[in-house]
């Protein structure tokens, strides 16, 4: 997750994207073509440019790939930059669409890609994937969704996860609570953040981010889906959550406030949350693998569980990053695709999700024994490895951004006690539905 989570949120800082433009001036990554019109120089070498998003552990991941495959392919050379990190992804790509500066490749999140592959200059991938070494039936779901407009391949996965809940052994140790099990309820989810909440102590039972951001919505749609609901209804013309599924999974945020056992985390990226739970304060967080690193560094010793559900059954999300390619000429656009084609295989791949903290794009990635090892040395990692196999990801529609922003803030008014589960949701209704009807 550079996710917003789309991988999470929490392992990216925000940069708005005024800054975003402001930096990229400030650092002088337009692109520009090195040699012929299409990228080609003298000696039939291509450069391409690839604005990568990356900080910290993964970017130190990604140069020393992109060093692996320049010595693979020598004619070939990559240029990693962009000035911003993914959160600032899009309105980077969006000013140097405009602009004429495209890159290459970007890193661009799944709920992100509709709205990029408005333009032209976007690569039609459908025939590479098809073909390319990572046979495509045998990425995950997910992986393939996510990168799927209108039936077509606008993209390649770039970055897999999944939600599951986090449990501090310790906190539920004190509290004499029994750790959870998989095949939980929500009622019982919330039964546990009540008995694990110590208000002289300073413990709450779990957390929330509630900075009215897509990290304080996402954790939503599992609940929505195992209610039967949609994010978009199958007419396309109106939100798919604005009766029981949506007023019963606000009710069990509701819940959770009620009982002042939810720490809601004002802040962008869940970051005092992590913190909160780091310092054995929170019982129990929702995240996906991307947090385990800084978990076992903070030296906790915690549980992994399925996501709860209401019906005898955990649904999960996954929120895919994608590599996008756009056409700068054919030279540079087949360099573009033979990068991204490496690094989809399982060699390379399984080194981006044991560094990066996410999960294998596809089934030959899981089955090498680097990746088996790996999830042996981690506790919980294989739980978020089994449910990605089932894991839903959220439209790839132009006006999702703005249904996002409506429940946000849906979402927000019930965690901080404004607002009741149906008087937000229909507040919600009214403002997504406008935007699915203006089509963004």
């Amino acid at each position: 997750m550079a996710h917003r989570s789309d991988n999470g949120p929490s392992r990216r800082g925000v940069l708005s994207g005024g800054g975003a433009i402001a930096l990229a001036a400030m650092t002088g990554t337009t692109v520009s073509a090195c040699g012929g019109e299409d990228g080609t120089s003298p000696d039939g070498s291509v450069r391409i440019e690839m604005w990568h998003g990356q900080a910290d552990t993964a970017l130190k991941t990604l140069k020393a790939l992109v060093a692996d495959f320049h010595r693979a392919h020598p004619k070939i050379r990559v240029n990693l930059g962009g000035g911003v990190i993914a959160d600032a992804m899009l309105q980077k790509v969006t000013a140097g669409l405009a602009s004429g500066s495209a890159p290459d490749i970007a890193y661009i999140f799944g709920s992100d890609l509709a709205s990029v592959a408005r333009s032209p200059k976007l690569a039609d991938l459908t025939d590479f994937v098809e073909s390319g070494p990572v046979p495509w039936k045998r990425y995950w779901p997910a992986a393939r969704d996510a990168v799927t407009v209108d039936g077509k391949v606008r993209a390649a996965p770039a970055l897999l996860d999944s939600l599951a809940v986090v449990c501090n052994k310790k906190v539920f140790r004190e509290a004499g609570v029994a750790l959870p099990k998989p095949g939980w309820s929500w009622q019982e989810y919330v039964d546990t953040a009540k008995r694990l909440t110590d208000g002289g102590k300073n413990v709450f039972g779990t957390g929330w981010p509630g900075a009215g951001d897509e990290d304080t919505v996402w954790r939503m749609w599992p609940m929505i889906w195992d209610l039967g609901g949609e994010v978009i209804a199958k007419d396309g013309r109106r939100i798919g959550f604005a009766g029981e599924p949506g007023r019963r999974a606000l009710e069990v945020v509701q819940a959770l406030v009620a009982d002042k056992s939810c720490y809601v985390d004002p802040k962008p990226g869940g970051e005092q949350m992590y913190q909160v739970f780091a310092g054995g304060r929170l019982g129990m967080v929702t995240t996906g693998p991307w947090q385990l690193p800084d978990i076992r560094q903070a030296g906790i010793d915690y549980h992994v569980v399925p996501l709860p559900g209401f019906n005898g059954k955990s649904v999960t999300i996954s929120g895919p990053d994608t590599w996008a390619v756009f056409d700068n000429g054919p030279a540079r656009m087949k360099a573009a695709r033979t990068l991204i084609g490496w690094l989809n295989r399982p060699a390379q791949d399984v080194r981006w999700a044991v560094k990066a903290g996410s999960l294998p794009l596809s089934r030959p990635t899981e089955s090498l024994e680097q990746w088996r090892t790996h999830t042996r040395e981690v506790p919980g990692l294989s739980v978020f490895t089994d449910v990605v196999a089932t894991a839903r990801v959220r439209p790839v529609n132009p006006a999702y951004p703005k249904i996002s922003e409506a429940f946000a803030e849906a979402v927000t008014s019930v965690l901080l006690g404004k607002s009741s589960p149906s008087a937000a949701l229909r507040g919600c209704a009214s403002r997504a539905n406008a935007a699915l009807a203006s089509g963004r």
